[in-house]
């Protein structure tokens, strides 16, 4: 029986052949010979293997036919229409690459169309003036500039390295290292007949090494194809790993159909980039941490790695973690698609899998503390409390600054100082008395504290936990510190791994936790997150809250996700933040993107009505048609409105109704199809979507108002920078094509004012 190996190709399977594409090749895998398939050769193919097969009357499949000496191989290549597969065909070679002995598939077409895509290399204007009333498509690009910076080549890299270290095509190297800037490498990049090297070109361009580069593509290990006939070594060599992010073997019918099904959006569960695949597959001594911008696969990384480590062994305890519950969700469904085997548990110290929101795993320990929570409560803070369940609302802070009558001044009787100040000082340092809050450092807080104003600050600190204690509540953060306090009070470890992802969100006492919820040692923590994308809590550093990292962090640059127009643009807001990462170290953000599309667009409006008219047309403009495809999204449901906050969400849905628009409003519930959908900055956190508009982007609100964080200089700098964040993080929401509007003065956060 034939076997089949999946080709890992950006536009090789139409949506609406799927179940023609299913049937044609189960049956190939049955028996190449059936008539019905028409396995044919290519008369003048520029390789010999290429073979077409009929999947309908207007469809082809391209294959390539490997014949060993055992059954035949068929490497699915793509389906196209009929005319365009024979094109492909004609042109399309599979090889070992001359240099590292790795497959690859040449394609001397090129890569990508670009048609739909804006001039990579060209300045934008200055200035962008207002379109006419309702007229979206006369907005003007957003940025001022676009991709003209230079590339960030290694220091001396030449043509020959790049050919005989990597095995990158003499011609491509050329014309990259020609590159006057990104957006002309970008250019060179779409045109590579070879699509990973053009993606380790990007890699290169962000200041990566040769060195790393070519351990991260697997490039150093020794590629044995044997002495056989020439088709006998393919075949060896599409067993190697570097083959991996390129190469699937089709391991039955099963399989066969969860791949044809999923279409091309399920790539991220059969193809791993060699980089993405080391840390998925490596042994850690201890904790390890990886980062990247958004889109370059770091939860794709945690996906894969519990299920490796679950698949290894039966008996492991596995929590894979995260914020909050909606994103919890969505990774339980992550997993579920990647490979419904994995085992899964319910319960504290069961086997298996569990994905909570990191507040339900608190919750879990404490209910398993019972009546020993008492003791870790005392720790915490300062007396014992049976009852820790009941959450503090968050006006208590409020309350407790009018009835402490302490002598503050203004700018620092406010709930934003308060909280920080227990938040990142007071839990994580386990202070219960005005003695040990006198002696704390607080380096980093922003503002100096003398003794005569601790003892104050302390007063409020005592009330807020009074009130707290009569409520028999806690809040979120003192509930995370107790659970620590117990687990480590009892040395108890309820689970053998812990995977987290987006763990620049968490807090000092949440990261406590999850140290304590893991003994020390092999594979114990890994931890997934990206400064860039901080949208609550302040900054933490990993080795202030016990998790020492190391020697094994690593960063991501490559985005799988995001157009490169749309990536440049998101990048632009980020400019005028400081940011630092995990391990307190700069933060930079120089990412690449491998896709192109449309620049973004603004859309200024004199009034809320004005913006209301653009949205309402942009949209229509974005929903689904059959008969003219083009730029439009491929569901409803891919076209998302992201707006600051609840009240401006309820303000769009109801003005984009008046509008004969109708659009699903979505709050904590998982999304369903059918309808655009509109939703807060927040709530978009995870996902992504075709079409995206931010709207309602104006001065006051994006950013919104800080003036309770001006009593410290490093709180009002944090929540700038939470801010940047946020925009950055609904900006990149945008898989393919992205618009903002605003009325009235825009947001200084657009143009990249420092602030």
């Amino acid at each position: 029986m034939p076997v089949l190996i999946w080709n890992k190709v950006k536009d090789g399977l139409d949506a609406s052949m799927k179940k023609k594409a299913y049937a044609f090749l189960e049956k190939l895998q049955e028996d190449d010979t059936l008539p019905g398939l028409h396995i044919e050769p290519i008369k003048g193919s520029a390789d010999p293997r290429v073979r077409t097969g009929r999947v309908d009357d207007g469809y082809r499949c391209v294959l390539f036919k490997i014949v060993g000496s055992g059954d035949p191989v068929y490497v699915v290549h793509g389906i196209w229409p009929h005319d365009k597969a024979n094109k492909i065909a004609e042109s399309v070679q599979l090889s070992m690459n001359p240099v590292t002995g790795v497959p690859e598939v040449n394609n001397a077409l090129g890569a990508v169309k670009k048609a739909a895509a804006a001039p990579l290399d060209a300045a934008l204007p200055k200035t962008t003036a207002a379109p006419a009333p309702g007229d979206a498509a006369a907005a003007a690009p957003p940025m001022e500039t676009t991709l003209v910076e230079p590339p960030k080549w290694p220091s001396g890299l030449a043509v020959e390295q790049l050919h005989q270290q990597l095995g990158i095509a003499e011609d491509l190297a050329e014309s990259a290292l020609s590159a006057s800037s990104d957006g002309a490498l970008l250019e060179v990049v779409l045109d590579a007949r070879v699509e990973w090297q053009g993606e380790a070109l990007l890699e290169l361009a962000t200041g990566k090494s040769l060195r790393e580069v070519r351990t991260a593509y697997g490039l150093d290990e020794h590629v044995e194809v044997g002495h056989g006939s020439e088709d006998e070594q393919l075949l060896a060599s599409l067993r190697h790993p570097a083959a991996q992010s390129s190469f699937h073997w089709i391991d039955g019918d099963a399989e066969l159909r969860r791949i044809v099904e999923a279409g091309d959006l399920a790539a991220w569960r059969i193809f791993l980039h060699p980089e993405q695949r080391r840390f998925v597959e490596s042994e850690r001594s201890g904790p390890a941490r990886l980062s990247g911008g958004a889109g370059t696969g770091k939860t794709v990384v945690a996906l894969h790695r519990t299920r490796r480590l679950a698949l290894a062994d039966s008996n492991a305890r596995i929590l894979l973690t995260t914020f909050t519950r909606n994103l919890a969700e969505d990774l339980s469904v992550g997993l579920r698609q990647l490979d419904e085997t994995v085992p899964t548990a319910k319960h504290l110290d069961e086997p298996g899998v569990q994905i909570k929101g990191l507040d339900q795993v608190v919750r879990a320990v404490l209910q398993k503390a019972g009546p020993g929570g008492a003791e870790a409560a005392a720790t915490v803070l300062g007396e014992s409390r049976n009852v820790v369940t009941g959450v503090t609302k968050g006006s208590v802070w409020t309350e407790a600054i009018d009835e402490a009558d302490a002598d503050l001044p203004p700018e620092l009787a406010t709930a934003a100082f308060f909280e920080a100040e227990y938040g990142l000082i007071v839990l994580p340092h386990r202070i219960t008395t005005s003695t040990a809050y006198v002696r704390v450092r607080r380096a980093g807080r922003g503002v100096a504290l003398d003794r005569a104003k601790r003892l104050e600050v302390w007063k409020v600190i005592e009330r807020y936990r009074a009130i707290s204690r009569a409520n028999d509540t806690t809040d979120f953060q003192e509930k995370a510190a107790i659970a620590a306090a117990w687990l480590e009070l009892d040395d108890r470890h309820y689970f053998d791994h812990v995977l987290v992802d987006e763990a620049q969100d968490l807090n000092p006492a949440q990261l406590r936790f999850l140290r304590a919820l893991v003994a020390p040692g092999a594979n114990d923590l890994f931890i997934c997150e990206d400064s860039h994308q901080r949208i609550y809590g302040q900054k933490i550093v990993l080795s202030h809250v016990g998790i020492d990292i190391r020697g094994r962090s690593r960063r991501l640059t490559l985005n799988y996700r995001t157009t490169a127009q749309n990536l440049e643009w998101a990048r632009h807001i980020l400019d005028g933040g400081d940011f630092t990462d995990l391990e307190g170290g700069d933060e930079e953000h120089v990412y690449r993107s491998a896709r192109t599309g449309p620049a973004p667009v603004l859309l200024p409006a004199e009034s809320m009505a004005e913006e209301l008219d653009q949205a309402a047309k942009l949209i229509r403009s974005w929903m689904p048609d059959e008969s003219d495809p083009t730029d439009r999204a491929p569901a409803p449901e891919a076209i998302a409105v992201l707006v600051r906050d609840k009240y401006r969400r309820q303000t769009v849905v109801s003005g984009l109704a008046d509008r004969g628009v109708k659009v699903r409003s979505v709050d904590q519930e998982n999304a369903k199809p059918g309808l655009p959908l509109v939703m807060t900055m927040h709530r978009a956190k995870g996902l992504e979507f075709t079409h995206v508009l931010l709207f309602g982007v104006h001065e006051g609100s994006v950013p919104h108002a800080l003036k309770d964080y001006k009593s410290s200089t490093q709180d009002f700098a944090d929540a700038m920078l939470r801010e940047r964040s946020l925009l950055y993080v609904a900006a990149t929401r945008a898989r393919d094509v992205l618009a903002v509007s605003w009325s009235g003065e825009k947001s200084s956060l657009l143009g990249g004012d420092k602030t």
